[in-house]
């Protein structure tokens, strides 16, 4: 009979990582059909592949690596991906969620080691440490519900943070009284050296981070970049005494405000993440689970009972506790303790630094039973956490999210058109549509070029298709869709509105002209196409990355909110500032105001939203004066005979040359009900001159007259 033993462990590098992938490829699919979540299901892989399994694989190096990685990764989307405005806001509930979910269960496994499992006193504090902290495992399902600003979920990341410190700390304590003589200059140059790192990560990294994006828009360098941040942080932090999960995660909140949540960057960071170092780590934990000493020793079957239900038993009070004291429904509390409740490398590597203590000859302050009893409280953890937090997930979905945006989803008839031209504001005219657009509804953008009807339209064609081709590209990376199309007009205008109409977009994104090819503010068509189209029109000019904007300032003129299309706009900016996560300020008169701030903080209650008083829209010129080189100026202007329409509107393109120093800049032209015209009649014409001939015998007078 043949026998195969001989060929298992494999060990050859290429095999181990085609068996890895084949486990990430299917384990998915069977937990799936299980109803199970996939997290469970890569461990539950890894334990039946490892030495104490079926013995397929042999644990090397590369799971080391990977599953680091993959345990950085898992921290730093958390940082990266929270909701820093509502931890800001929310600061001393997490300080005393943080408290309460390290403290509860550290003292109740702590006595319960000392008193039930005869442990001594400081092998029952590091126990105690290790199930006082946790690891955000089941992070990835709450990212797969998009619940990762949820109010419970920013306490649990923020909890989790200060449980691991506290953790960390009790450890540092340990080891430091194993090293008497030294500890008090050891805890003094401790606390110097963390200072120094965390002071040097959030006040110069950023300008560092701001410089690089500014410069370099190239996705692979970025990408690299951002890495290159996450483990510096970590490989510091390490060197600090700290863990490097610690760093991880301090990175993510530096990178956090310059990373976009819908962004094709962010895109790349969570599929790398996700497809395979975050799965790499989660199979190398389970090939360190033994489940044969359940059914073979009794005392580890004690020792693994009494972690597990303490140690859970303590993090459900205190997520209990804390969701009551602050008044969340049950469900909250649910996701909080189901987030909190597993364990995983962190515990381990807290573990490993106990089993090097010598207490005596011979004697450690960890034995093997107890990292046995570690390993095996980290399976039973993760399945408990995944599970809860997967039904927490879906009831938050169906109760709050799904109930109350039904009607608002069927409503909107949200589809953005984006006629493309230059190749240079490509990537900046998508990101603005994705930062804008309702990922909900899902729907695609519509790029378009239009080609000027002559002898050389087939080079035009030519050039059109590679534009719409590289814009195509830079959607797809952020998952967005694109229907693109060349269209031949006699008319650059007409061929837009055409478009627009086959299309039935809801509204328009475009840039402004090149003035080496038009001295006009308008250029040669985009007067003729906002007189012509009812709809939105928003004309973009941005002289750098959207992610290095620290605050949009925005122009609205009086009775605005009149404007059929006020709230649309609205809700346009509001969401724009709250992907890029920076403030934004409303200058308008006191009853717009008004109306402005009673939406935004309806709709929109974490954009960072101030609402200083404009009396006056000649107040427009010292405004646009005063915005910095790293901010957004939005001026909202209106059609000719329209509510919110004034004579001084008139001067906008002359003001704007004059006094705005022309960095980045957003003009909106609101939406009006029904449609334009199509014949010119003696009611409405078609066809309006940029500047009326009374403005241009002022104009005249002026210069004649040196005013």
């Amino acid at each position: 009979m043949l026998n195969i033993s001989h060929y298992f462990p494999i060990t050859d590098p290429t095999l181990i990582f085609f068996v890895v992938l084949c486990i990430i490829l299917i384990a998915p699919i069977i937990m799936g059909k299980l109803r199970i979540p996939h997290i469970i299901g890569m461990v539950l892989a890894g334990v039946l592949i490892g030495k104490y399994g079926l013995n397929i694989l042999e644990r090397d190096s590369s799971f080391e690596l990977f599953g680091k990685v993959g345990l950085y990764y898992i921290m730093f989307l958390a940082g990266l991906e929270i909701d820093t405005q509502g931890l800001k806001s929310n600061g001393w509930k997490v300080a005393i969620y943080g408290a309460l979910t390290f403290f509860i269960p550290f003292l109740l496994v702590a006595f319960s080691c000392y008193y039930f499992l005869d442990y001594s006193p400081l092998s029952s504090l590091m126990i105690g440490s290790i199930m006082g902290s946790n690891t955000l495992i089941a992070y990835p399902i709450v990212c797969k519900y998009g619940l990762q600003k949820h109010s419970s979920v920013t306490l649990c990341v923020g909890a989790s943070m200060i449980a691991l410190t506290l953790a960390l700390v009790v450890l540092a304590a340990i080891v430091g009284s194993f090293n008497k003589g030294d500890s008090i200059g050891f805890w003094i140059l401790f606390v110097l050296k963390f200072i120094v790192f965390f002071a040097a990560l959030f006040y110069l990294v950023p300008k560092f981070i701001r410089r690089f994006i500014h410069k370099y828009s190239d996705s692979v360098m970025q990408y690299i970049f951002i890495l290159a941040i996450m483990f510096l942080s970590a490989a510091i932090t390490e060197m600090l005494g700290m863990e490097g999960v610690l760093g991880a995660f301090a990175a993510g909140l530096v990178l956090n405000r310059y990373i976009p949540h819908v962004s094709p960057l962010m895109n790349r960071i969570e599929f790398i993440g996700n497809a395979l170092f975050i799965p790499y780590f989660l199979i190398g934990v389970g090939m360190l689970i033994n489940m044969r000493v359940l059914f073979t020793d009794w005392h580890t079957v004690l020792i693994v009972s009494c972690f597990v239900f303490f140690g859970t038993f303590g993090k459900a009070i205190a997520a209990y506790i804390m969701s009551f004291a602050a008044r969340l429904p049950l469900s909250h509390g649910h996701m909080m303790f189901g987030l909190t409740a597993a364990h995983a490398a962190g515990a381990i590597a807290i573990a490993m630094v106990g089993i090097k203590l010598q207490v005596s000859d011979g004697v450690y302050l960890l034995n093997d039973d107890m990292l046995n009893g570690v390993v095996m409280m980290i399976l039973f953890t993760c399945v408990i956490g995944s599970l809860v937090t997967e039904g927490a997930s879906k009831t938050i979905v169906l109760k709050e999210n799904l109930l109350s945006d039904m009607g608002e989803v069927e409503a909107d008839d949200e589809k953005i058109l984006i006629p493309i031209k230059y190749p240079e504001t490509i990537e900046t005219l998508v990101s603005l549509a994705i930062m804008m657009r309702n990922g909900r509804l899902n729907r695609g953008l519509v790029g378009l070029n239009v080609v000027f009807d002559d002898e050389n339209r087939l080079k035009g064609q030519e050039k059109g298709k590679a534009l719409l081709e590289r814009m195509t590209q830079v959607a797809s990376s952020a998952d967005v869709l694109v229907q693109t199309q060349v269209r031949i007009a006699a008319n650059i205008a007409n061929g837009i509105k055409h478009a627009f109409k086959e299309f039935q977009a809801s509204e328009i994104i475009m840039g402004m002209h090149k003035k080496d090819i038009s001295k006009k503010f308008w250029g040669e068509f985009i007067q003729s196409l906002f007189n012509g189209l009812n709809c939105q029109i928003m004309l973009v000019q941005c002289a750098q990355p959207f992610e290095t904007l620290t605050r949009i300032k925005v122009a609205v003129p009086s009775k605005a909110e009149f404007e059929p299309g006020f709230y649309r706009l609205l809700e346009r900016l509001s969401r724009l500032a709250e992907n890029l996560e920076c403030d934004i300020e409303f200058h308008s008169k006191l009853d717009t105001l008004q109306r402005i701030e009673q939406y935004v903080g309806a709709r929109h209650p974490n954009v960072r939203a101030v609402y200083p008083l404009m009396s006056h829209w000649n107040e427009l010129p010292k405004l646009a004066n005063m915005v910095e080189e790293d901010e957004l100026f939005v001026v909202v202007t209106a059609r000719k005979g329209t509510v919110s329409y004034k004579l001084a509107q008139e001067r906008l393109p002359d003001e704007l040359t004059r006094y705005f120093t022309g960095r980045n800049l957003m003009i909106i032209f609101p939406s009006q009900f029904g449609d334009s015209p199509e014949a010119m009649t003696f009611a409405t014409p078609q066809h309006t001159e940029q500047l009326s001939a009374y403005h241009q015998l002022v104009t005249w007078i002026r210069k004649k007259l040196n005013i």
